[in-house]
């Protein structure tokens, strides 16, 4: 069992960095750009080059039932429940096969909203992080180890 981290915009690298440790799980650190990681060797970091989905598509490759991957990208969540990993975003909600149609439609949605509208018009892009995403995230990651652990 291993964690992937789209790690590029990923604000919650040290909460899964502790929560790996506790449970003995590897992490991977994949970005288009170095990130200081633990000294750990438990975590590893995969570079790859700076083109467009690069980090994506090997997150997507790599990812498999044995894996959870930690994003917030909506298509690359598709990708990876389809090849069977659990995928959690950055606040703690998971995707599911039963949901992720559906947040692609609202993307779709948004996308053309944004992209029809000037900028002073703007609808704006997701609330800021906050102590509850972080916290509900810590919560979700430690309840798909907890079950994954017991089920393996």
């Amino acid at each position: 069992m291993e964690i992937l981290i789209d790690a590029d915009a990923c604000p919650v690298k040290a909460e899964i960095y502790k929560v790996a440790a506790r449970y003995g799980v590897a992490v991977k650190v994949v970005s288009n750009s170095p990130f200081r990681i633990p000294d750990s060797p438990l975590v590893s970091r995969v570079l790859v080059d700076d083109s467009f989905d690069a980090a994506d598509d090997w997150i997507a490759e790599n990812s498999n039932a044995q894996t959870i991957v930690i994003t917030a990208d909506i298509l690359l969540a598709e990708r990876c429940i389809g090849a069977g990993s659990q995928v959690l975003g950055h606040n703690g909600k998971p995707f599911t096969a039963d949901m992720i149609g559906s947040a692609i439609a609202t993307r779709a949605i948004m996308a053309d909203l944004r992209s029809g509208m000037a900028a002073a018009d703007g609808i704006g892009g997701p609330p800021p992080f906050s102590k509850a995403d972080r916290s509900n995230f810590l919560q979700s990651l430690d309840q798909i180890l907890h079950r994954l652990k017991r089920a393996g």
